[in-house]
C-alpha cells in the first residue's frame, strides 16, 4: 500500500514539471484541432429554469390546464374550478399518437404514464398553435399546466423535469407546469399566487372527485345488463350536464352584511375563520350535491335492465394511473371487459386519499414508539410521557376526524345515488390483509393496497377475477406482483391476472385478458347453476315474477350480499325467490298462469 502512494506521488511530481505541463498542452491544442473536442472545463452545475408566476390579476385572461383523470371526474372538476372563476380546460383524453409524443420529446426509460400524460400536453399545446393559430407567446402568457408531483421509488418524482424537457424540445420553452406535492401539501407560493387554495377550492375538488367515482362505479354496475345498448350512456350523458350545471351553480358559503364588516374591523383574521367553519357546515348539511345525484338516480331507474344474466364480476386494481385512465393509456380495458360480457368493478380516487389519511395515522403510531425508545423514557417521567402522548393523540385525532368525515360525505352521496356503490373500504382492515404478504411499510406508488384489493375482494365475494393494469417496469407493482404468488398459493380459488401496458401490445395484452376471462365465466355460471339448483323456483319462473315487478331491475334496486354468491345474475335470483316464498308464491304457479294467458 505504502509503494502504491509512492509511486502516485512521484508521477505527481512528474506531470507538475514545466516541460511536462509543456507536452501536455500541445497534445491537448493537437487533439482539439484534429478532432474537433475541446479540453476547457464545463460547469454543470444545474439552474432551475426561470418560471413565470400566474398571478391573480391574470386570472381572468389565463387558462388553467389538467388531465389525468376519467372524463366524468374531470367535467365535474372543471365545472366545481369555473363555479370559482376560474378559466379551465380539460386535456383529451391520451391516444397513442400522444404516447409517441412523449417519446420523441422525452427521456428514454419512462414508464408509459409519463409518455402518454407528457405527449398529451405537447400534443394540445401543438394544436393550439397550429390549428387554432395562436403564437407561441400567446400560448405561454395564456395557458398553464397543473399537475400532481410526488417522491418515493417511482418515476412519478420526475414528471415535472419531464414535463419542461419536452416541452422546451417541443418548441414551447417557459410554458408554466405548476405542481402541488402529494406528501409536501399544496400550499406553494408559486400556485397560490394566482390559484386561491383555500377551502372552497378543495372542497369543491373533493366532492367532485367523489362524485366521480360514484357514478363511474353506477354506470359499471347497469351498462352490462341493459336491455337498450347504450342507454345507460346516453341518460348518463344527460345526467352529467345536468348535475355540471348543479356544480356550477353552488355559491360558497361566507359571512355576509354587517356583521362581516364588524368583525373585519376587529379582526381580520377570525373573519376567515368563520367563514371556513361556515363553509365546513354547509358542506355536512347541505342538499347542494345530493339533491341532484337523486335526480340523477331517478333518471337512471329508468333504463331497462335485466340483471338475470350470468356476468362474471371483475373487480380492476394496479397502478393508480393505468387503473383509471380511459383509452389508449390501458389498451381501453374497462370497454373491452364489458364488450367481452364482464361487469366490472373500477377503483374509486377515493381509496387513494383515504389510504394517504391511513399513512398519516400509521406514522403518527409510529412516530410515538420511535421517540419513546429514542429518549429512553423511565416509567417515573410522567411529563415527558405526557408530552409525547399528546403530541400523538393531537395528530392522531385530526386525520381520524378528516377520515370520518370525509367517508361521512362520500356515504352521503352514495345513498343519494341509491346506494348501490361500494363502501370505500376500511384502511386497517386492508392493512391486517395484506401484511403477511406485504409489508404495509413499504411505501411507494399504491404500496401494500394491490395485495389488500387481491384478497379483499375474492374472500369477501365480491368479485370473480381480479386484474391488475400496471405500467410496464413499474416498480412498486412489479413489488406487488412478487408477493402475489405467494397470496395465489394461499388462496386457490383465486382469479389473478397482472397485464403491464405500454404503448403497444394491446392484442397481446386483450388475448391474456380473455383467457383468464374465460376462467371467470365458467365459475360464474357454475354458480349461477347451483343457484338455481338450490331454489324451488326454476328460471322461467323468476323471470316472470321479475316482469310482474318491475323494481326489482331498477338501477338503484338494492340487492343483498349472500354468503358464497359473487354474481349479480345469482344474487337476483336468490333475492327473488326469497322475495316470492314471503309473498306466498307456488312453485310453478306463475308459468301455469302465463300459459293460460297465452291459450286464450
Amino acid at each position: 500500500m505504502a509503494t502504491t502512494i509512492d509511486h502516485r506521488t512521484d508521477l505527481l511530481r512528474v506531470i507538475q514539471q514545466p516541460v511536462v505541463q509543456q507536452l501536455l498542452d500541445d497534445a491537448n491544442r493537437r487533439i482539439s484541432a484534429e478532432e474537433g473536442v475541446s479540453f476547457r472545463s464545463v460547469n454543470l452545475q444545474f439552474q432551475r429554469p426561470v418560471e413565470h408566476d400566474f398571478t391573480e390579476p391574470q386570472r381572468g385572461t389565463t387558462t388553467l390546464l389538467f388531465g389525468g383523470f376519467t372524463f366524468r371526474h374531470e367535467y365535474l372538476i372543471q365545472c366545481a374550478f369555473q363555479s370559482l372563476g376560474y378559466k379551465v380546460e380539460v386535456l383529451p383524453t391520451p391516444n397513442t399518437d400522444a404516447f409517441q409524443a412523449g417519446k420523441e420529446y422525452g427521456n428514454n426509460g419512462q414508464c408509459n404514464p409519463t409518455y402518454f400524460t407528457v405527449g398529451n400536453l405537447v400534443q394540445f399545446l401543438q394544436h393550439l398553435r397550429d390549428d387554432k393559430g395562436l403564437s407561441n407567446d400567446e400560448i405561454l402568457n395564456n395557458y398553464f399546466f397543473i399537475t400532481a408531483g410526488a417522491c418515493g421509488p417511482c418515476r412519478f418524482g420526475m414528471y415535472e423535469a419531464e414535463y419542461r424537457l419536452a416541452l422546451r424540445n417541443a418548441g414551447f420553452d417557459g410554458f408554466r407546469v405548476l405542481l402541488f406535492q402529494q406528501k409536501g401539501g399544496l400550499k406553494q407560493a408559486d400556485v397560490e399566487a394566482g390559484l386561491n387554495m383555500n377551502a372552497d377550492f378543495f372542497m369543491g375538488l373533493v366532492n367532485a372527485i367523489n362524485m366521480g367515482d360514484l357514478l363511474n362505479e353506477f354506470g359499471n354496475q347497469l351498462r352490462p345488463f341493459e336491455k337498450v345498448p347504450g342507454e345507460v350512456d346516453r341518460v348518463l350523458g344527460e345526467s352529467m350536464n345536468f348535475l355540471g350545471e348543479a356544480v356550477k351553480q353552488k355559491q360558497p358559503a361566507a359571512l355576509q352584511g354587517k356583521l362581516r364588516e364588524i368583525l373585519a374591523k376587529k379582526n381580520s383574521g377570525a373573519v376567515d375563520k368563520v367563514d371556513t367553519l361556515m363553509k365546513f357546515v354547509d358542506m355536512i348539511t347541505s342538499e347542494d350535491y345530493t339533491a341532484p345525484l337523486r335526480e340523477v338516480a331517478r333518471r337512471m331507474n329508468a333504463v331497462e335492465l335485466d340483471r338475470l344474466q350470468p356476468k362474471p364480476v371483475v373487480k380492476v386494481t394496479g397502478e393508480f394511473w393505468a387503473q383509471t385512465t380511459e383509452g389508449d393509456g390501458n389498451f381501453n380495458m374497462f370497454r373491452f371487459l364489458q364488450t367481452e360480457g364482464a361487469e366490472i368493478i373500477t377503483e374509486p380516487i377515493a381509496t387513494w386519499l383515504t389510504y394517504m389519511l391511513w399513512q398519516e395515522k400509521t406514522k403518527a403510531r409510529d412516530r410515538r414508539q420511535i421517540d419513546e425508545t429514542e429518549t429512553d423514557l423511565k416509567w417515573w417521567q410522567v411529563g415527558k410521557r405526557f408530552a409525547l402522548d399528546s403530541r400523538f393523540w393531537k395528530k392522531r385525532a385530526a386525520m381520524e376526524v378528516a377520515d370520518r368525515v370525509y367517508r361521512r360525505e362520500y356515504d352521503r352521496m352514495r345513498e343519494a345515488l341509491g346506494g348501490t356503490t361500494h363502501e370505500i373500504v376500511d384502511m386497517f382492515e386492508m392493512e391486517k390483509l395484506a401484511h403477511q404478504f406485504y409489508h404495509t411499510r413499504s411505501e411507494g406508488g399504491e404500496g401494500h393496497l394491490e395485495v389488500a384489493k387481491n384478497i379483499y375482494y375474492t374472500v369477501k365475494g365480491i368479485a370473480h377475477m381480479v386484474l391488475s393494469l400496471k405500467p410496464f417496469g413499474c416498480m412498486p407493482s412489479t413489488q406487488s406482483d412478487g408477493a402475489q404468488s405467494a397470496v395465489i398459493n394461499h388462496f386457490k380459488d383465486m382469479i389473478y391476472l397482472p397485464i403491464e401496458t405500454s404503448g403497444e401490445g394491446e392484442i397481446n395484452a386483450h388475448s391474456r385478458v380473455q383467457m383468464a376471462l374465460g376462467e371467470a365465466k365458467a365459475k360464474c355460471k357454475r354458480e349461477f347453476a347451483t343457484v338455481l339448483e338450490s331454489l324451488p323456483y326454476a328460471l322461467e319462473e323468476l323471470r316472470a315474477y321479475a316482469e310482474q315487478h318491475p323494481e326489482v331491475n331498477r338501477a338503484a334496486y338494492h340487492l343483498p350480499h349472500y354468503e358464497g354468491i359473487i354474481g349479480t345474475a345469482a344474487r337476483l335470483a336468490k333475492n327473488l325467490s326469497e322475495r316470492m316464498q314471503a309473498a306466498g308464491v307456488a312453485p310453478g304457479s306463475l308459468v301455469r298462469a302465463a300459459h293460460e294467458l297465452a291459450a286464450e
